[in-house]
């Protein structure tokens, strides 16, 4: 959990994506066109490659349905007394996907995407 969405805070996600990448291997992060995505000051490891989707364009990324899922199971009509009950609420919730991995599969999955 970081404070901000900002280049240097995208360049420690970048760095921790990068470390999980096979030696040798090189991946594609696929993302949004948000500032921080596309900072010129954003330090991309050479393991990686940065492709962004085409603006306004949410029926492409399947994180959107990710942040939907946990609206809809863990974080909608919720009061809360404090910054520290929010970030633990949702970190509780964001553990609890990550224990289902065929549940990301299933939300992420594009029927469309699959006739290639």
């Amino acid at each position: 959990m970081l404070p901000w969405c900002n280049s240097m805070t995208m360049g420690l996600h970048l760095a921790e994506i990068s470390q999980a990448v096979t030696p040798g291997a090189h991946a594609v992060v696929v993302l949004d066109q948000a500032g921080w995505h596309t900072s010129a000051k954003l330090k991309v490891p050479t393991n990686l490659t940065l492709l962004p989707l085409p603006p306004k364009s949410p029926e492409l990324n399947p994180a959107e349905n990710i942040w939907q899922y946990l609206r809809d199971n863990w974080l909608s009509n919720r009061v809360f007394t404090s910054g520290r009950q929010i970030v633990d609420h949702c970190c509780d919730a964001w553990n609890k996907l990550v224990d289902q991995p065929w549940t990301i599969m299933s939300i992420g999955l594009r029927d469309w995407a699959h006739g290639f």
